[in-house]
């Protein structure tokens, strides 16, 4: 008796068998399940294809098929997307983890907020592996929004993909469509703005603008807007002029290439670093007045 064909399924995608394997599996006369098939797609392989778990040694059938659970080196990018997906699942349903299960949009709404800090804090340090860590951190964000807004809301983390490739192919029509040749990066992000105001029929060139980010974030997003808008720098000025003197610094580093909030932050690590250096130098840190006036004098700080 011949020995069962093995066939390789990465479980990663789910119930699929490999393009080469259809007709062999398909030609088969029977197909068996290995026990390293997780559950949900051992079930998936015995409702549609009629398989069965592997008998006792020597008793399969000759040319029958066995599916084996095993990564495919050459899976396509994204698959473990796929899995990430599948976590959360188990995770938000039931018998999965109480805590997961009783989150809702509102309590996730800090971790939303910290994750993408902490991963900003990582690119702007340049840490590779404290990159990729905080981006998957923030990519369950993603995940655990979706799932929550699945259980009731109209939609899910497949609705969410699709919308944005929507968007992607939709604001890139030089790209995946006979469309007018874009350049240089600043034409695409002329012609992005152009699309995007078609697309959202909006009254006010701030309409959009999430009002949730630092102010100097805020400030400067407006700043975009409106210069994207075609109002020239002496009337944005104008417009500027009854803020703050803080304000119309922001409105003035806001300019084409400028990053306020990054120059903001800089200065912030300048300043934390300044006082770490002063308490260096004294030996300490203490709340008295004096003792900080004589730490800055010495520094040559103030007179």
């Amino acid at each position: 008796m011949s020995a069962p064909i093995t066939v390789h399924v990465d479980p990663r995608l789910g119930a699929v068998l490999p393009a080469g394997a259809v007709r062999l599996v398909a030609a088969a006369p029977a197909v068996l399940l290995d026990p390293s098939l997780p559950e949900p797609v051992a079930a998936r392989f015995a409702a549609e294809l009629g398989a069965v778990p592997v008998p006792d040694e020597g008793s399969a059938p000759a040319g029958a098929v066995v599916l084996v659970a095993a990564r495919d080196p050459q899976a396509p990018a994204g698959v473990e997307l796929l899995e990430a997906v599948a976590v959360m699942d188990r995770l938000r349903s039931p018998g999965g983890c109480p805590w997961d299960a009783e989150q809702t949009h509102e309590s996730l709404l800090r971790y939303l907020v910290e994750e993408t800090y902490e991963l900003y804090d990582a690119l702007a340090a340049g840490d590779v592996a404290a990159s990729r860590e905080e981006l998957g951190d923030v990519l369950l964000q993603v995940l655990f929004h979706s799932r929550v807004a699945a259980e009731g809301e109209g939609y899910d983390i497949d609705a969410v993909a699709a919308e944005l490739v929507a968007k992607l192919v939709g604001r890139h029509p030089h790209v995946f469509a006979d469309a007018e040749t874009v350049v240089t990066a600043s034409d695409q992000d002329r012609r992005w703005e152009e699309l995007k105001a078609t697309e959202k029929q909006r009254d006010s060139v701030l309409d959009g603008v999430a009002q949730a980010q630092p102010a100097a974030a805020l400030l400067a997003k407006y700043v975009s807007r409106v210069r994207r808008a075609g109002v020239p720098d002496d009337v944005l000025a104008a417009l500027a002029a009854t803020d703050s003197e803080v304000a119309r610094a922001v409105v003035a580093a806001a300019g084409p290439g400028g990053d306020p909030e990054g120059e903001l932050r800089e200065a912030a690590v300048a300043f934390a670093t300044r006082v770490r250096a002063l308490e260096a130098a004294t030996g300490g840190s203490s709340r008295d007045v004096e003792f900080w006036r004589r730490a800055a004098q010495q520094a040559g700080l103030v007179k």
